[in-house]
């Protein structure tokens, strides 16, 4: 993909369906009674994949284009895959589908890409297995694939070590199936969609400040789902008319959920033109349409309990840096270098092949605010995110930019260049 420079972005547009709502949307409509539609369904390659493995779980789905039908199983009604499970890219699928399949009356093996079997598993099975889970890393090394056999589970309390949804989301499904309570406790608040969709689908979920705590389940309820557009995708374009002069763009229906949208807090300190408008709640989770307008931005320090709030917007952060005035430090973010790609050393190589001014330290970025960009051949490390980011920064390059292995964004925004290009 070759991005040119731009002088203004203006319009409205709708961004796909939030990828971590989604996922979750398949897996408690296959657990539940009765048929779940799920409405605005992101049909990217990870939520794909969650769709592809509960079929070979014997649920039953139907895809209509955005419109996802799920006649649910019940929580005890999964059957035993033939074939190997294969999540492709995505590690939310595998992390929290585990946590399902620890609890099952039968055994199951799951993979996925070269990218997923170097990611940490150790973090699911370290707590998945003080609950009797037997799991094992089949190449020995904490990484899938990973050989279930199911076993009757019990409820622990469970310290974790890190702030993670998806640790926290694995621990609280296997809960579901566990003899007694089932408590996590955080040293931070990560996102919460499991637990506002487990008491939308009339799971038993209390949460107090960073201790959450599930009851074990007779069952679930079917429900309809609207599933909001996903902020960290709306990210992107939110940086996009930041950044780029004369620049006006509404984004509608946009998720807001206060464990997600600490990019908008970030923006707000390094003085973002940003307001969101029309706030509303659907199914559990507050939407606004976010009106975002160029602006004069400065460097800050971004650290501490917000990291894991907008550990996904940190690369796009990183280009809105770039153009700030002053000097912007990410600290506390090692949790970037286990993501899809090191997304640290990621950002920081493209960004210095287009001539900016940053710099890579053990857990995170020291960034330079610059004039320009120079466009360059950059790589997408077969990272959605990283590629994304790397378009957005040439669109204020002085010449084209040139994105290899673009193809990526199809796993969590398809339409992304189609929609840039609505706004030029």
């Amino acid at each position: 993909m070759i991005i040119n420079p731009v002088t203004q972005l203006k319009g409205e547009i709708s961004v796909p369906g939030d990828k971590s709502i989604s996922h979750r949307a398949i897996m408690f409509g296959a657990l539940a009674q009765g048929k779940s539609t799920i409405y605005n369904f992101l049909q990217g390659d990870d939520c794909l994949s969650t769709i592809r493995c509960f079929r070979q779980l014997g649920v039953n789905i139907t895809v209509n284009n955005d419109i996802v039908e799920v006649e649910g199983n019940g929580l005890n009604g999964l059957k035993p895959s033939k074939e190997i499970l294969d999540v492709g890219n995505s590690g939310t699928t595998l992390r929290l589908m585990t946590g399902i399949l620890a609890a099952q009356p039968f055994d199951s093996t799951v993979t996925g890409d070269e990218s997923i079997q170097k990611r940490p598993m150790g973090r699911i099975i370290k707590p998945l297995s003080q609950m009797g889970a037997n799991i094992n890393s089949i190449n020995e090394n904490g990484c899938a694939p990973l050989k279930i056999q199911g076993q009757q589970l019990n409820g622990v309390t469970y310290e974790s070590p890190v702030s993670s949804a998806q640790v926290k989301s694995s621990i609280l499904l296997a809960g579901l199936y566990a003899k007694g309570d089932t408590t996590v406790i955080e040293p931070a608040q990560s996102r919460n969609h499991t637990e506002i969709m487990l008491e939308y689908f009339e799971g038993s979920i209390t949460t107090k400040e960073l201790k959450t705590t599930v009851k074990p389940a007779k069952n679930l309820s079917s429900r309809e789902i609207t599933v909001p557009g996903d902020i960290s995708s709306a990210a992107f374009i939110i940086t996009a008319a930041l950044i780029v002069p004369n620049s006006s763009v509404l984004i509608k229906n946009v998720g807001i959920n206060p464990t997600r949208n600490g990019i908008l807090e970030i923006y707000k300190k390094m003085n973002a033109n940003i307001k969101v408008l029309n706030q509303r709640t659907v199914n559990g989770e507050p939407v606004a349409d976010i009106l975002a307008e160029s602006s004069l931005l400065k460097g800050i320090t971004i650290e501490g309990d917000i990291i894991p709030n907008i550990i996904d917007e940190l690369p796009i952060i990183s280009v809105a840096a770039t153009f700030a005035k002053g000097q912007t430090i990410i600290k506390d973010a090692e949790e970037l270098k286990v993501k899809e790609s090191n997304r640290i050393d990621a950002m920081v190589n493209n960004l210095s092949k287009m001539k900016g001014d940053i710099i890579a330290t053990s857990d995170g970025m020291i960034i330079n605010g610059v004039t320009n960009l120079e466009g360059a051949s950059v790589e997408s490390y077969h990272d959605h995110r990283i590629a994304m980011s790397c378009a957005i920064a040439g669109l204020m390059a002085i010449s084209p930019t040139t994105i290899n292995g673009s193809d990526c964004i199809g796993i969590s925004y398809p339409n992304f260049y189609d929609d840039l290009q609505k706004l030029i």
